[in-house]
């Protein structure tokens, strides 16, 4: 890709920015996962929402990725492909394990295309005219991924113990014994499930 994007300030990244973009496939131990990027405008709109870039930014890349469909699949390809890299590196961690060579070298691949955070402002980094790209388009996502990886935060990453959930979260609890994505979900229905089981045992 040609185009550039134009000098821009991009807000800090969330510090589980990332575990959010690994969560846009959930469900995982189901037979079928719900995805919630399920092409390129997907992507766009996440980025937007989530990552909070600029809106200059993404009509730069809307404008691109509908002049170029083919080079958008690709792209498309390329982010959901990374986004898998960093599921399997916080799911390694949660586990005790470290991340597979295979993974960190596509994220390390990931973050030498997208650009530096070169000037602090209020708000957010400075990241001058990258080249329009995956590694641009997600940066915010690759500084969270890093940041975390590398980070005291990173013993408090958890992977909801439904195996049939999957989702991945920082675990800010007091007690740091979080074990559910979220309690009125996969909490209330393994609640439920052990409630079940005892009721049949009697």
């Amino acid at each position: 890709m040609t185009n550039r994007f134009p000098d821009e300030t991009v807000p800090a990244p969330d510090d589980d920015l990332c575990l959010a973009y690994a969560n846009t496939r959930y469900s995982r131990g189901t037979v079928t996962p719900t995805e919630q990027l399920n092409g390129p405008d997907d992507l766009l709109k996440w980025a937007a929402a989530t990552e909070r870039l600029p809106p200059l930014l993404i009509d730069r890349v809307t404008t691109c990725w509908r002049e170029r469909p083919d080079e958008a699949a690709v792209s498309f390809g390329e982010a959901t492909n990374l986004r898998e890299a960093i599921f399997r590196c916080f799911a390694a961690t949660t586990s005790g394990r470290p991340p597979s060579e295979g993974d960190m070298a596509a994220l390390n691949a990931a973050l030498a295309t997208a650009p530096p955070r070169q000037r602090l402002r209020l708000g957010g980094w400075d990241i001058g005219t990258p080249e329009l790209s995956v590694g641009a388009l997600l940066a915010p996502t690759l500084w969270s991924a890093a940041d975390l990886l590398v980070g005291t935060q990173l013993q408090r990453v958890r992977q909801c113990a439904n195996p049939e959930c999957g989702w991945l979260f920082l675990d800010n609890s007091k007690s740091g014994n979080r074990r559910w994505c979220s309690m009125s979900a996969c909490g209330n229905r393994a609640k439920a499930h052990r409630h079940y089981l005892r009721r049949k045992e009697q």
